[in-house]
């Protein structure tokens, strides 16, 4: 085969190991290097016999006989360049961890995955001949069933502010530096005892030393698994630790004694196991390259797969520690600067946020607003600046521009969140804010205004696009709300309202009374509305607009509806919804009626060729009258997933089909 040339951005110690790793590889070459000036890249290609050298990692991403480059910056650096590897169709391997976050691994694997290019996290011991044989004695069982995992990978570093150890600007400390080996080995031994490639932790928790500089210097994290497997993993930056793994089961235990970094090429790698009441035996695993030139080979041999098989690292892999070393920084109460909700957190790519070119945005009008609104708006529920900006910037690029939130979101984080975003993009101009306020039991004039300017306050603006009501008060005639939400339309605070979880007796009074007094009436409905019927309320108070009578009535006057779950909160989106364990989800949207309309969305879906989800927030935005879909994906491939809804065309007659009407 052709060797793969390579590309290597940085030129610390490491991307110096990783060179003289590909020159014994035999499967790739060092073709180019790239450093922040000149010098440093012409003195690191004088060093390792390098060919192209450049003073900036741009220019290295517009070779175009680099095929994979090896990113070895330091961790906050990472993303910036994963993408736009991806973006120059270079094939990548990043040193770990891979980001700075789950939300960071999530755009960067996002971006891999839409460019089609291969990406693997570089744990180099993932790919040493040592730990796939780890893995067999787990699943041959050969110390019963595991119970404890103990991990842990320290050094003393000595302390120097300014270094990316210790720097909080740099991502320093030692759970992202060395701790993602521990848990990245504990989530690999509690998956092999299952028969899995990996399994993730259903809790962690954890305890730190935070130095001078904000920093973990030394901590220690527990991971509880399912079968009841505990992990205990240790890492510090400040601290030299034994640097072993130990596996207990219940019929022995496994000493590795090198886990990091196995052996050397041509010695063999040890592994201790020690069965109950049996003499302690040694074994001896044949290794002919260091740990980095088998991961040199595993990226070349599995280019065209686009990610290696396990044990090294998958995408999903990645993921699972990724979020797993957020939890353990959670658990010692530690934020990065840049993580903290006020802060200007920037772009995955560090540009400036546009419109991605050629996307397939559809959008609609609601009356009283001169913006065009996006027919999927994103829900705003909070979970971090970090998440929140990833979320938001992608369906920003694809051409969402409306962001629903309300008064009692995360108490008040979720409003905080999105007017942060906000400011920190610049695009106030360009964004349609959906907010809600006067939710039960504060549903009155009063509270209403009251809950508008926090609501503005938190926002960081003086005015909402389209403000709603969130439930009704059918104690209080509905021209006095008719007139307060006149009065904040005069004054500049709102630009158009609507109202969320009312009945049409209650809205055609509303409108009705907006007329003969010569105000402006409620222009556009937020109720429920999906191909599954709400079977029982996802909260009190709650409406649904799915059966026929309200289809009828918004077809027959036009009313917007933006219909919030309007994927059932997830019930076409695992398999078939039979299956389902969670209790809301069962008691809300369970019926046998709800299941045939799944089960008629997967037949089409299949007929088709498109995801179960696409067609359901299809069924949505293809009714006779304006719709919009509020969603609220977890992560960025099921806003894709959503935004293929977007391409999809339903008649009248599948629209009834699916149904149950045909």
């Amino acid at each position: 085969m052709d060797k793969l040339m390579w590309g290597i951005i940085s030129t610390g110690r490491i991307s110096g190991v990783f060179a003289n790793a590909v020159k014994e590889s035999g499967t790739g070459e060092v073709l180019a290097v790239a450093s922040r000036t000149q010098e440093a890249a012409e003195r690191f290609g004088d060093q390792h016999n390098i060919p192209r050298r450049y003073g900036n990692y741009e220019a290295l991403l517009e070779d175009p006989d680099v095929k994979a480059v090896y990113i070895s910056t330091p961790h906050p650096m990472h993303a910036e360049w994963a993408v736009k590897a991806a973006e120059a169709g270079k094939h990548i391997l990043c040193e770990k961890p891979l980001t700075l976050n789950y939300p960071e691994a999530m755009s960067v694997i996002d971006s891999a995955r839409r460019h089609n290019v291969f990406l693997m996290e570089a744990f180099m011991y993932r790919c040493h001949p040592q730990t796939a044989r780890l893995v067999e004695l787990i699943r041959e069982g050969a110390i019963g069933e595991v119970k404890l995992i103990q991990a842990t990978f320290g050094f003393h570093a000595g302390f120097n502010p300014e270094s990316r150890l210790f720097n909080n600007a740099l991502g320093g400390g030692g759970i992202l530096d060395v701790g993602c080996y521990p848990t990245s080995m504990a989530r690999l031994i509690a998956g092999a005892a299952h028969g899995k490639p990996f399994e993730d932790p259903l809790e962690v928790k954890g305890a730190a030393h935070l130095g001078e500089t904000g920093v973990d210097e030394y901590a220690v994290g527990i991971l509880k698994f399912s079968g009841d497997i505990v992990a205990e993993v240790a890492t510090a930056v400040a601290l030299n630790l034994e640097n072993v793994v130990r596996i207990f089961g219940s019929e022995g235990n496994i000493l590795v004694p090198a886990p990091w970094f196995g052996s050397k090429a041509g010695e063999p790698a040890r592994i201790f196991l020690h069965r109950n009441g049996e003499e302690k035996q040694e074994i001896l695993v044949p290794n002919d390259a260091s740990s980095y030139t088998h991961e040199a080979n595993i990226v070349a041999w599995n280019i065209e797969k686009r990610q290696a098989p396990p044990p090294a690292m998958t995408w999903d892999d990645t993921l699972g520690n990724m979020k797993t070393l957020d939890m353990w920084r959670q658990a010692i109460g530690f934020q990065y600067e840049i993580e903290k909700p006020d802060s200007n957190y920037p772009t995955i790519d560090r540009r400036p946020l546009t419109v991605r070119q050629g996307g397939n945005m559809k959008y609609g009008r609601i009356p009283g607003l001169e913006k065009q609104v996006s027919r999927i708006v994103m829900g705003v529920v909070g979970g971090g600046i970090a998440h929140t900006s990833i979320m938001f910037d992608e369906f920003f690029r694809y051409g969402g521009n409306c962001f629903d939130t309300a008064y009692i979101y995360g108490g008040g984080m979720s409003e905080k969140l999105l007017g942060q975003w906000i400011k920190n993009r610049g695009v106030r101009d360009q964004v349609v804010i959906l907010d809600k306020g006067a939710h039960t039991p504060h549903c009155n004039p009063t509270d209403l205004t009251n809950q508008l300017f926090t609501s503005l306050e938190r926002l960081g603006t003086d005015y909402v696009d389209i403000y709603m009501m969130h439930r009704d008060n059918e104690d209080i005639p509905v021209g006095e709300f008719i007139d307060v939400l006149n009065e904040h339309l005069r004054a500049g605070r709102i630009k158009t309202f609507g109202v969320s979880n009312w009945t049409i007796r209650r809205i055609e009074e509303a409108n009705e009374y907006a007329r003969a007094n010569g105000l402006v009436g409620i222009s556009a409905v937020s109720n429920n509305f999906s191909l599954a019927r709400m079977v029982e309320p996802v909260w009190e108070g709650c409406l649904a607009s799915s059966d026929p009578e309200s289809i009828a009535w918004f077809t027959k006057t036009q009313m917007p509806l933006m219909a919030w779950s309007s994927l059932a909160r997830g019930f076409f989106a695992h398999g078939h919804p039979a299956g389902h364990t969670d209790p809301d989800m069962i008691r809300c949207w369970h019926s046998e009626d709800n299941i045939r309309r799944a089960e008629k969305l997967m037949d089409m879906a299949k007929e088709k060729g498109v995801h179960p989800v696409s067609l359901a927030l299809a069924y949505v935005l293809c009714q006779a009258f304006p719709t919009f879909a509020l969603v609220g994906p977890a992560n960025l491939e099921e806003l894709g997933v959503s935004m293929k809804g977007l391409d999809i065309t339903l008649t009248p007659e599948e629209l009834r089909w699916l149904n149950l009407e045909l």
